[in-house]
């Protein structure tokens, strides 16, 4: 073999490697993608959990509000509908801005139904309506927390397919960008 054949093949090789490198990077990052979702999915399941339970407590005493509780379940179901499907894929972005989008609903809707039970004195002491509402107290920071880390794992990934040279790979192993909450 001459000089320039052993050249050949140590760039061969060092390109090799470096594909390699990258993809396991990319891998290890997608890996934590989702880790974070794990966390998050959790948290959304208790936090639904939670609203289910507080909604069955309080719905005798607003049947006056039909419109507040039928806005929650609807919005309960379309988070529901929505983390279903990001759970088969949580790396997909199209499926995440769907589970934003129903997370503004739930937001808002449970916003309106604890203002309506923030209004009734008597119906907060309950202990069927206290724990869950002291559940979604609790909850609220971890999945922000929760929220937090999968937008931080989601955006490393991104920076790291949109840097050059990793770039170039993107095509080559089907990777796409990952959408945030």
């Amino acid at each position: 073999m001459t000089g320039l054949h052993w050249a050949w093949l140590a760039g061969a090789a060092v390109l090799g490697f470096w594909m390699l490198g990258a993809y396991n990077r990319l891998t290890a990052l997608r890996g934590a993608i989702l880790t974070a979702w794990s966390v998050l999915d959790a948290a959304l399941l208790a936090r639904q959990h939670a609203i289910g339970a507080l909604l069955d407590a309080t719905e005798p005493s607003l049947a006056g509000e039909r419109s507040a509780t039928t806005a929650m379940v609807a919005a309960q179901v379309q988070l529901a509908t929505a983390a279903e499907v990001v759970r088969r894929r949580p790396t997909t972005e199209e499926p995440l801005q769907v589970l934003a989008k129903a997370e503004v609903a739930i937001t808002s809707a449970l916003t309106r139904l604890l203002a309506l039970v923030e209004n009734q004195s008597e119906l907060k002491r309950l202990p069927e309506v206290a724990a869950p509402l002291q559940l979604l107290a609790e909850l609220g920071p971890r999945e922000r927390l929760a929220r937090q880390v999968f937008n931080d794992t989601a955006l490393a990934y991104n920076q790291a397919i949109d840097q050059f040279p990793t770039r170039l790979l993107v095509r080559v192993f089907g990777l796409q960008r990952v959408g945030s909450l």
